[in-house]
C-alpha cells in the first residue's frame, strides 16, 4: 500500500536572476513500512527533496499526497497538525531542548499534541532504543549517539507512519552511526513505519532496501525500478 505519493514535484530557489531547480519535476511512491535512502552529491537537492516532501517546505509545483489526500489543500494548521501527529523527524543536529531531561525530550510532542502519553508504547521505544539510563539526564551530560537515540525516541513518540531522518549518522562517530542505523532499521520494521532517510554515505545508504539518487534535482537511479526491470 503506497503512503506517500509526489507527481512532477518541482522547487525552485533564486540566486539573484538565476533560478535554481532544487528538486526538477520529480514522481515518486513510497509504501508502507519502506526502508529507502535519498542519495547524491552534495547540493544536488536531497535534503530539499526530504523537506518539501515532509511538509517542511512548500512545493514551487507538483502535488503530494499522504494516504491519498491532496496536501495542496492542507492549510499550515493542518500541515502542522499532519507534521505533529503522522510525521516524525529526525536531523543531523540532535535539535534537543537543553534545559529538558532525556524523557521530557521525549514526551514533548506528545505535551504539545496535549495528548496522554502512551506509557507502555514508550517503554517499548525506550527499550529497543537502549537509553534507559539517559532519561533523567540533560542533553549536555549525554554522548553524540545517547543524544540521538533520545531524538529517534522523540520522533517516534507520537506513533508517526512516517519518519523522516537527514543525515541521521553525520554527526556521529563510526561505531554510534552503525548503531543508529541498526536502530533505525529495526524501529521502522517492528513498528512498520515507513522510514525516508537522505545521507551522503554510500555504506549508510546500501542498508536501505531501496537507494534513490538525485542529481540536478531529478531522479537519476531508483532501485526499486532497476529490480521491477529485472
Amino acid at each position: 500500500m503506497n503512503i506517500l505519493e509526489c507527481r512532477d514535484l518541482t522547487k525552485e530557489y533564486y540566486s539573484g536572476d538565476t533560478v535554481v531547480h532544487a528538486v526538477d519535476g520529480v514522481s515518486l511512491t513510497f509504501s508502507q513500512g519502506e526502508f529507502c535512502a535519498i542519495t547524491g552529491p552534495s547540493g544536488s537537492g536531497k535534503s530539499t527533496l526530504l523537506h518539501v516532501l515532509s511538509s517542511l517546505e512548500s512545493p514551487t509545483g507538483g502535488k503530494i499526497f499522504y494516504q491519498e489526500a491532496d496536501l495542496s489543500g492542507y492549510n499550515d494548521n493542518q500541515l502542522s497538525i499532519l507534521r505533529r501527529r503522522r510525521f516524525g523527524f529526525v536531523f543531523q543536529s540532535y535539535n534537543l531542548v537543553p534545559e529538558l531531561t532525556g524523557y521530557e525530550n521525549i514526551l514533548l510532542p506528545v505535551m504539545l499534541d496535549k495528548k496522554k502519553p502512551d506509557e507502555a508504547y514508550l517503554e517499548k521505544i525506550i527499550q529497543i532504543l537502549g537509553v534507559e539510563e539517559r532519561l533523567g539526564h540533560l542533553p549536555s551530560a549525554m554522548s553524540g549517539g545517547q543524544q540521538q537515540r533520545i531524538a529517534i525516541a522523540r520522533a517516534l513518540a507520537n506513533k508517526p507512519s512516517i519518519l523522516f531522518a537527514d543525515e541521521p549518522t553525520g554527526n556521529l562517530d563510526g561505531k554510534s552511526g552503525r548503531e543508529v542505523l541498526s536502530l533505525l532499521k529495526y524501529v521502522g520494521k517492528e513498528l512498520g513505519i515507513t522510514l525516508i532517510m537522505v545521507t551522503h554515505d554510500l555504506q549508510v545508504a546500501e542498508q536501505a532496501q531501496r537507494i534513490l539518487r538525485i542529481e540536478d534535482g531529478k531522479i537519476v537511479k531508483d532501485s526499486a525500478k532497476e529490480a521491477g526491470d529485472r
